[in-house]
């Protein structure tokens, strides 16, 4: 929808009552930090707009899929992540990744705040990051969407680098990929990256600027990873349930069942 609210609305009330599920993609509806839910007021209008169909915006599947890929770093790839320095540079709406790699033992510097409300305050510590979104959130969510994320064509354009020295320190950089591109320097030599929603022309763009592997939350579908607001929505059509009827278990099991697994590349192979 190139970005546009007004005419994702329209589409949305088009698809309703004529698809088994819709995934909200580009958008979240909820922003998770402890046990804290915080809903974005755009999200929540897109949600609010479908009546009959199974909506979902990917942080259900989030809380698992992505927890199990960090565990999959260690015990399928034998990566380490103890004392491993991470830029998650938007923990808000994968909280289940940036909890699975903190428990893994790694340095963890939450870039939320210093990218999406340019404030040059790293977070170090879930309970800081906690505090952080409590005092700030409420307020933020109020906001356009677009005032956080690329949308439309935003997302085309050539990365305009911003903090690039927690790019430069980190060892992983982990999180959305459209946020994380809209701000990375030109070279990332010798990095991780772990991410999802990347295409063919994605991946070449890694891998001129120099980083080492990447690993997706999401598996290969026709030689890309589709955002987790899709495969949500496939697993809610093939579960019929109700978004507020799902639980972990149910994703837990149909993970298990489907098999799916994070794709690891390496980018540069000797």
């Amino acid at each position: 929808m190139d970005g546009s609210i007004d005419r994702a609305l329209a589409k949305l009330r088009a698809l309703d009552g004529t698809v088994d599920a819709i995934g909200l993609g580009g958008i979240d509806v909820y922003l998770y930090a402890g046990t804290q839910r915080y809903a974005l007021r755009d999200g929540l209008r897109l949600l609010d707009a479908v009546k009959i169909t199974p909506v979902v915006d990917g942080s259900g599947l989030k809380n698992t899929l992505e927890r199990e890929a960090v565990g999959y770093l260690a015990s399928e790839l034998g990566i380490t992540l103890a004392g491993k320095r991470v830029l998650m540079v938007s923990a808000l709406d994968r909280f289940g990744m940036a909890q699975a790699l903190v428990a893994a033992g790694a340095e963890v510097i939450f870039g939320d705040f210093i990218f999406a409300l340019d404030l040059d305050k790293p977070v170090h510590g879930l309970a800081e990051f906690e505090e952080m979104a409590r005092r700030y959130l409420p307020d933020a969510c109020k906001l356009p969407f677009q005032f956080f994320y690329p949308t439309g064509k935003k997302q085309d354009r050539p990365p305009q680098p911003k903090y690039p020295e927690y790019y430069d320190d980190a060892e992983i950089i982990a999180g959305d990929f459209h946020f994380m591109r809209q701000f990375m320097p030109d070279r990332l030599d010798g990095k991780m990256v772990l991410t999802n929603t990347l295409t063919g022309r994605d991946i070449e763009e890694l891998r001129a600027r120099g980083v080492t592997s990447l690993v997706t939350t999401t598996p290969d579908f026709g030689g890309r990873s589709f955002g987790t607001n899709v495969v949500e929505a496939a697993l809610i059509a093939l579960l019929g349930k109700a978004w507020s009827e799902v639980t972990e278990a149910d994703y837990a099991h149909m993970l298990g069942a489907l098999q799916l697994r994070p794709r690891v590349i390496d980018l540069q192979p000797a």
